[in-house]
């Protein structure tokens, strides 16, 4: 009689088949899933520049963002936040005139959605000549 070989049957065999395909379909979803962004591990030194002093073209239209998003048009807060309200208050002040220069003040700590917004309705009216306001960087101690 062979005993042995019964015993050798009834243990539990593994099928690693089933078990790699799902591994595999999750690589490729992960793969396929993540962003790579090498531009945030990239260490750069922008180049730096000094502006010339231009004419005075004449009084620009200010266009300010503060730091919690809310947009001045001159002297006067637009009360909505969308580009059809600022498109509206920016033509209330220039009027008809697009060649006047434009000058966008946006505070330092302002999400950069907004300053895309200020920006998009400008381009949309028509003003080309479109400057953002910075403070020059203080001197670093050498």
């Amino acid at each position: 009689m062979k005993l042995s070989s019964r015993a050798n049957d009834s243990e539990p065999e593994i099928n690693l088949t089933s078990l790699i395909d799902v591994i595999f379909v999750l690589i490729i979803f992960f793969v396929a899933t993540t962003t790579f962004n090498q531009r945030s591990t990239m260490k750069l030194q922008l180049p730096t520049a000094q502006a010339t002093a231009q004419a005075d073209p004449g009084e620009p239209l200010t266009v300010l963002v503060d730091a919690q998003g809310r947009y001045f048009i001159g002297e006067n807060e637009v009360l909505k936040s969308d580009v059809g309200s600022l498109k509206e208050a920016i033509v209330a002040v220039a009027g008809q005139d697009r060649s006047m220069p434009v000058v966008l003040r946006a505070d330092a700590r302002t999400p950069h959605q907004f300053v895309i917004t200020a920006m998009d309705a400008l381009g949309q009216l028509g003003f080309v000549k479109l400057s953002i306001a910075t403070t020059p960087e203080k001197n670093k101690a050498k």
